[in-house]
């Protein structure tokens, strides 16, 4: 298993490919559908030097307060990133975004995106929110909370040996498609044993 750390080089992320399995650690942000929104629409500078050389997290997360007042994560579960889709390529391009973690993978205009701007796709595993949330060690801040809720606020957060796997990298390669091309193979076998 691969050991990345944030700050991550264009580089580093050239060398990836899909199938690869990391451990990533290091600060992180979350960001939602209304966050991305922002981002595209806004191009707001603030989240800036969080995001270069940084990873984009597509989750919700379950909050609560601790006694000091400062903020812990319950749960951190991926949410389904196709919803990210007609914004994502432009917020790696505009932010020099190097990874995205989510669930369900990305359509071909991120696909574009992480081959022109040297990004991947991270798959993170879903169902597992309250595990995953035992990988964030820190909540560094939180950006635009009573604006956007909870939810889809953008959540600056340290994390430790988040387990992910490459599931789209910047060569082109997809395991989304590769699995969507075997199922439709097999389909087609078992639709013709059927007749």
């Amino acid at each position: 298993m691969l050991k990345l750390t944030t700050p991550i080089s264009e580089q580093t992320v050239r060398d990836l490919r899909a199938g690869d399995r990391l451990s990533l650690s290091g600060r992180i942000v979350t960001a939602r559908d209304s966050a991305h929104k922002l981002m595209v629409e806004k191009r707001p500078d603030f989240i800036r030097p969080y995001l270069k050389d940084s990873v984009i997290y597509h989750c919700g997360p379950v909050v609560a307060k601790n006694p000091d007042g400062t903020w812990r994560f319950v749960s951190a579960g991926p949410t389904t990133s196709s919803r990210e889709e007609p914004y994502e390529a432009d917020v790696i391009k505009e932010y020099q975004v190097r990874g995205v973690i989510g669930k369900g993978g990305m359509g071909d205009k991120t696909m574009e995106g992480l081959v022109k701007c040297g990004a991947v796709y991270l798959h993170a595993i879903g169902g597992a929110g309250a595990l995953t949330a035992k990988c964030v060690k820190k909540v560094e801040d939180v950006l635009m909370l009573e604006e956007l809720g909870s939810p889809e606020a953008f959540w600056i957060i340290e994390v430790e040996n988040f387990p992910l796997v490459v599931t789209m990298d910047s060569t082109g390669n997809s395991l989304h498609k590769d699995v969507e091309k075997a199922s439709s193979v097999k389909f087609k076998e078992l639709i013709q044993q059927s007749k």
